[in-house]
């Protein structure tokens, strides 16, 4: 289970801050603590904290700071594909690209740019009408992106398909479609592509949010599912994604399981 961090995100109030004044601080803070609460990529998203036209260059330095501190993977998190592309212009390793949608013109733009960096990227089961509601219609999008990774030659392994979970209190019949995606996703292509979550979601507004991150969690893996991007700085969450791969057969099982999930 590839976890990746969320917490350097100009929504942040200390993100947006560091952003706004050009301070490393929270954001070599955060980047570090994720890496050590087990996070094995880590998401800069600059987000509104600054205005449109500055974006590409905030992008630029987040992830400067960001290398400074840590040699995690950086995922690259924009609805710009072009503040996307300044940050991949920096980016010592090789970066994954979030997102795209199935829309054409979107396409167009994300895949050959992943294609020319050697990033992974993640790719989103909806279009501009919005999230489908049922498994069918996500598995369909889900096509036309292992369709557009075998045109442009983004290696089907660098293809992350997120079927997009929504907060259990608002679209509570959607988790169940999402799972049912997750398997199906695996049978699209040979090598398959892989999965990813905005895990976090699933629980936006809701009490307990811990429980029901982690709980999805597992119902996930269980259904194929290969990376989050969530909190990796809660602890019950990565002790359950140590465990899943444990009972799933996907890591041999050893006494200090969790403490070699957090370091390897």
């Amino acid at each position: 289970m590839l976890i990746i961090g969320e917490r350097i995100n100009g929504m942040f109030t200390d993100i947006k801050e560091a952003l706004q004044n050009r301070d490393p601080k929270a954001v070599q803070e955060w980047a570090k603590k994720q890496e050590e609460g087990g996070a094995r990529a880590l998401d800069l998203n600059v987000g509104p904290a600054v205005p449109a036209a500055e974006r590409a260059a905030a992008m630029q330095w987040l992830v400067e700071v960001t290398q400074e501190v840590s040699g995690l993977m950086l995922c690259l998190d924009s609805t710009n594909f072009d503040v996307i592309e300044a940050g991949l212009k920096v980016c010592k390793n090789p970066a994954m690209i979030n997102s795209t949608n199935a829309e054409r013109e979107k396409v167009e733009r994300a895949f050959p740019l992943a294609v020319q960096y050697g990033a992974k990227l993640i790719g989103l089961t909806m279009d501009r009408k919005g999230i489908p509601k049922d498994a069918d219609s996500r598995l369909a999008f889900a096509m036309e992106l292992v369709a557009a990774a075998d045109e442009f030659g983004l290696p089907m392994e660098d293809l992350y398909i997120d079927p997009l979970i929504l907060p259990a209190n608002v679209g509570q019949d959607h988790g169940p479609e999402v799972l049912k995606t997750l398997q199906q996703i695996k049978l699209l292509a040979n090598p398959a592509p892989k999965t990813v979550l905005g895990l976090s979601n699933v629980s936006q507004g809701c009490q307990d949010r811990s429980l029901l991150n982690r709980t999805f969690l597992a119902l996930g893996m269980a259904c194929g599912l290969d990376a989050v991007i969530a909190d990796a700085c809660d602890p019950l969450l990565t002790e359950t994604a140590a465990a899943a791969e444990v009972l799933l057969n996907q890591t041999i099982y050893c006494d200090s399981y969790v403490k070699m999930f957090r370091t390897r």
